[in-house]
């Protein structure tokens, strides 16, 4: 969706809970030495400015980012790449998550992004350097490389989900993508809406029959009077050993907003 633009909602509750899980779940991946794949289908530029135009304007991250850091401690990964993002840009920086990859994988891991807008795309280039940017429809992408080399990896599925079909289309997608790459660490980010038209998105992707996964879902209150957005969901293949733990941790402190 080129109309799309993550600066006017970057370090809102919903990146909170997405990169939080995505963070611990990399960190875990690169404590062995095996290298791994990365591949994000809906990449965005990838370092966002909370202080910029975009961003005060919906003052999303007020109710988010500024409003939780201090639910993670200092070594916490998501911690850990705010910091380092805010080391090579602003004092207001935010990591989008292939920034967030790019701190916590290494130099033997691979990344592949995909990002459809030309300017995001350019801006993607630039936030991380040595990976792999297309300029590209992100799922296609994804399908086209599974399973990557090196086979043991991730995938992040992140769609804007403004164009309403995506919540028909993401099952068969991550359903399709396991079946290429049964091994591969699947993600797929969500919002929960006032609409309710997630839901039977969420009642397909807990029918997918995949062995082993993880749904977690958080609500929280809309970042403004109307605003439509009212939790997030997180829904990953293969999740890594002690997520499920993490995961209801971080429940529980959106429970308690």
């Amino acid at each position: 969706m080129l109309s799309y633009q993550h600066a006017y909602h970057a370090g809102n509750a919903a990146d909170v809970h997405k990169h939080a899980l995505l963070a611990l779940v990399l960190d875990y991946m690169a404590r062995k030495p095996k290298p791994l794949s990365y591949l994000e289908t809906h990449s965005g530029r990838a370092l966002y400015d909370l202080a910029g135009a975009e961003a005060t304007k919906t003052g999303e991250a007020a109710q988010g980012i500024d409003r939780m850091a201090d639910w993670f401690d200092s070594d916490h990964p998501y911690t850990r790449a705010v910091v380092a993002a805010r080391g090579i840009g602003r004092a207001r920086a935010y990591p989008g998550s292939p920034l967030i990859a790019h701190h916590l994988l290494r130099d033997t891991d691979h990344m592949t992004l995909a990002e459809l807008h030309p300017q995001e795309a350019r801006a993607l280039r630039r936030a991380v350097p040595g990976a792999t940017v297309k300029q590209a429809d992100g799922p296609a992408l994804a399908l086209s490389l599974a399973p990557p080399d090196p086979r043991r990896g991730l995938c992040l599925v992140d769609p804007s989900f403004e164009v309403k079909t995506e919540f028909r289309a993401m099952p068969g997608l991550l359903a399709k993508l396991h079946r290429k790459w049964p091994v591969g660490v699947l993600m797929l980010w969500y919002p929960i809406l006032a609409s309710g038209a997630e839901r039977d998105m969420a009642r397909a992707l807990d029918a997918l029959g995949a062995a082993d996964t993880l749904h977690s879902r958080v609500r929280f209150p809309p970042a403004r009077p109307g605003h439509g957005m009212i939790g997030s969901g997180v829904f990953v293949i293969n999740p890594p050993w002690g997520l499920d733990e993490q995961a209801r941790a971080l429940e529980a402190r959106f429970a308690a907003l």
